[in-house]
């Protein structure tokens, strides 16, 4: 067997490499009187926090003024004057309900309406079959439970 000629060595090396490890790290929350960092911030990332967190309080409040409820799919077209004239009929003969257009490649969907059960979109459904006689649908949907008004937001 073969002994080295140094057998400490590899201790003292072993020993060595902790100590410099353990003085490396630069933070040691031990030291209370040690160096200290200055931190110069911008005063405008304050108003900019500021303005993000009222945006953020205005989402959360639009997002509570919606839920899950029935809409009316009046027309599903490619032709988008079509379309157009659609919403502007439902407008003219139901201005208290809202018409949603929406551009889903290659269709226009046409839906109106913000109905919290079945049986009231039921009630517009046959109405609409009136004006629309190629059939209007009941589809569930994300509703508005009330209008969004810009002077709530604000």
């Amino acid at each position: 067997m073969r002994r080295s000629k140094y057998p400490c060595m590899k201790k003292l090396l072993l020993l060595l490499c902790l100590f410099v490890l353990k003085t490396s790290f630069g933070q040691d929350s031990l030291l209370l009187s040690g160096p200290s960092m200055i931190v110069h911030k911008d005063p405008r990332a304050d108003a900019l926090v500021k303005k993000q967190a009222e945006i953020n309080d205005r989402s959360r409040k639009i997002a509570g003024r919606t839920m899950r409820g029935y809409r009316l799919l009046v027309l599903n077209t490619n032709n988008r004057d079509e379309a157009i004239a659609a919403k502007t009929k439902i407008y003219t003969h139901f201005p208290d309900q809202k018409a949603y257009l929406t551009y889903q490649s290659p269709f226009f969907k046409l839906k109106a309406g913000n109905f919290q059960t079945r049986d009231e979109a039921k009630r517009y459904q046959t109405l609409l079959n009136t004006i629309f006689p190629k059939g209007v649908f009941i589809i569930s949907d994300i509703i508005e439970v009330a209008a969004v008004k810009d002077s709530d937001l604000e």
